[in-house]
This record gives C-alpha cells, sequence and structure tokens, in this order.
C-alpha cells in the first residue's frame, strides 16, 4: 500500500475547490486526467455527497465522495478493478491570511490485486512526481475555472 502526500497552494477559495472538484458534468477531465468522460458515471449525489465511478485507460474505481466539511473532501474507493482496501483521497483545505488555501492531499493505493499492487509500488516510488504532476494540473484547471 502506497500513502502519497502532497502540499500545494492555491488561489481558489476552498469554496471554489470544492465546487469544482465536485463538478461531475462532462469536461471533468479537464481538471482530473485521469478521469475520461466515458468512464465517468454518477449513481447518485446529494447536496454534500455523491456515488461517482470514474477513471481511464483500463482503470476505474467508484469512489464515495463526502464534502460535508466544506474545508474537507473525502473521496473514499468502494469498487474498483485495481483498488481496494483503504484506497481513496483526502484533500484538506486551509484558507491563508494573504487570500490562497493551503491544500493538503493524501492519496492512498492499496492494491487488490497484482496490478493494482504493482501500480501502487509505482506511484509510491518512482511514479510519485506523475502524481504530484497531475496534481499541479488540477489546481491550474480549477484556478481557470475561479
Amino acid at each position: 500500500m502506497s500513502t502519497i502526500h502532497f502540499h500545494e497552494t492555491t488561489t481558489a477559495t476552498p469554496e471554489q475547490f470544492v465546487k469544482a472538484i465536485t463538478d461531475f458534468g462532462p469536461g471533468r477531465s479537464e481538471l482530473f486526467g485521469n478521469s475520461a468522460d466515458e468512464y465517468l458515471r454518477v449513481h447518485s449525489q446529494g447536496a454534500t455527497s455523491a456515488d461517482v465511478t470514474e477513471g481511464s485507460g483500463g482503470v476505474w474505481e467508484r469512489l464515495a465522495y463526502d464534502w460535508a466539511d466544506p474545508h474537507r473532501i473525502v473521496m473514499t474507493t468502494t469498487d474498483s478493478n485495481i483498488w481496494g482496501g483503504a484506497s481513496g483521497h483526502t484533500y484538506t483545505l486551509s484558507p491563508r491570511p494573504d487570500g490562497t488555501t493551503a491544500i493538503h492531499a493524501v492519496v492512498v493505493r492499496d492494491g487488490k490485486n497484482l496490478k493494482g499492487r504493482i501500480t501502487g509500488f509505482l506511484l509510491g516510488t518512482v511514479a510519485k512526481g506523475f502524481l504530484r504532476k497531475a496534481f499541479q494540473q488540477t489546481i491550474k484547471a480549477v484556478e481557470a475555472r475561479s
């Protein structure tokens, strides 16, 4: 299992970040490069939660989104073709006095099969830069929407 931490700063407010991340409409791949529109399926959505399947390139996961806390988005993997166990994502958003927002992201990748274990190991080691770059691109896309 790999647990990866990222810390970034954005000019978007926590509210703007949450709104963008929880927009499950077409064009989601502009925010998340690994969320192709053809994989996107919203099973249910409420005011502060959603059940969504997304993915790309043959990898998919069903996520339970929870944003009841306006400064925290928790995405728990409930099903996937390669991820299991404790897999998911958590974004903690902290407004700063200068008007920016500090983001602490935690990505947990717990492979449930050989492909998942190998991919999780790679993402936690040599491919960690790939995840960081994708996270930074997400932040830029959110800022562009704001």
